[in-house]
């Protein structure tokens, strides 16, 4: 009976192992999450919009052309309508005549302020993800990136142009955008935000190699013989950002190949050139003596120029292929 209490006790606790991994990840931070904080201004009441630009006249042109201003009352989505949707109710600014303390102005609060008032309406869609995302985990505002009162709607009011803004802060990809292969962010094909989602992660809620996929289709399978690193990610062995290696590839070959695939064992053999009777010698005497063919253009390290150089010379096919080892034989039909 006691060894039947014992067992049941264990099952409980094997159920109630999800749960306490879950716990354990919360409480050592594994499950990061940025905690907004909403702002207040004690004792203030709303004035309404038209209040607010008998003073800020020059607002007046800019926030009939903003987006924000063109909101009709069942677009709102939680905020007053008009200045203080941002800036908080405005009586006691209005009673103090233009007291700045007594106004909200976000580009002086704390990140987590900005993002909680920018949250009152933006919570859906991409921006759902802003509070797990690495840019308000760095304790990066809104307002770094978003000029609330600019005018230009098409380029979502942000302040530089993707990937100019990008760069401002990440300046070691703008580095690598300019290395010999690179993907065509320079050239104007495409921007940072065709992969980077900047309120979350990347634009994809999959695995990265889905992202990928999205414009490299044709290595995307399924092959009979697969390769394990592009079917588990594709930055395994390429860096998006731009590489001086060929096809944005981290390392030149066979380096690259070499950090997972062992040598071929022909590498370590040498050719042998002293071999002046070598078609009257048996194969027996010829293995014996490790003699090779001295037809070889490459000297006494042809083996090594053969194996040792670069793996896709015989490996064509390095995504997946229909042939045992990706082999030449493919015919590139299936790269």
């Amino acid at each position: 009976m006691l060894f039947k209490s014992s067992g049941s006790k264990t099952g409980r606790l094997v159920s109630l192992l999800p749960l306490l991994l879950i716990l354990a990840a919360c409480a050592t931070g594994a499950i990061r999450e940025k905690l907004l904080t909403m702002p207040q201004i004690e004792g203030a009441d709303y004035v309404g919009q038209d209040t607010c630009l008998e003073c800020h006249e020059d607002m007046a042109e800019s926030f009939a052309h903003n987006v924000h201003g063109r909101l009709a009352d069942f677009e709102m989505m939680g905020g007053q309508k008009g200045c203080e949707s941002c800036h908080g109710p405005g009586s006691l600014h209005v009673d103090g005549e233009g007291d700045t303390d007594k106004i909200l102005r976000p580009a002086e609060l704390a990140a987590e302020e900005v993002g909680a008032i920018c949250a009152t309406c933006h919570s859906d869609g991409s921006l759902m993800d802003w509070t797990h995302s690495e840019h308000a985990l760095a304790d990066l505002s809104c307002t770094d990136c978003h000029s609330m009162h600019a005018e230009d709607v098409a380029k979502a009011q942000l302040k530089q142009e993707d990937p100019e803004l990008c760069y401002s802060c990440h300046q070691e990809m703008m580095a690598k955008n300019n290395f010999p292969s690179h993907h065509p962010i320079k050239e104007g094909k495409m921007s940072c935000g065709d992969c980077h989602n900047p309120h979350g992660e990347l634009n994809t809620h999959e695995r990265t190699n889905d992202l990928c996929l999205d414009c490299h289709s044709r290595y995307q399978g399924p092959f009979v013989f697969g390769h394990a690193p592009v079917e588990d990610d594709c930055t395994i062995c390429h860096d998006p950002h731009g590489s001086v290696a060929n096809n944005l590839l981290a390392q030149n070959e066979p380096f690259l190949c070499l950090q997972c695939h062992e040598g071929h064992f022909h590498m370590l053999r040498e050719s042998n050139f002293d071999a002046p009777n070598y078609t009257q010698l048996s194969q027996t005497q010829i293995d014996n003596a490790n003699i090779v063919n001295p037809d070889n253009p490459h000297s006494s390290e042809g083996f090594q120029m053969s194996f040792g150089t670069k793996c896709t010379t015989c490996h064509k096919v390095v995504h997946g292929s229909d042939f045992p080892s990706q082999p030449l034989t493919g015919g590139g039909l299936t790269r």
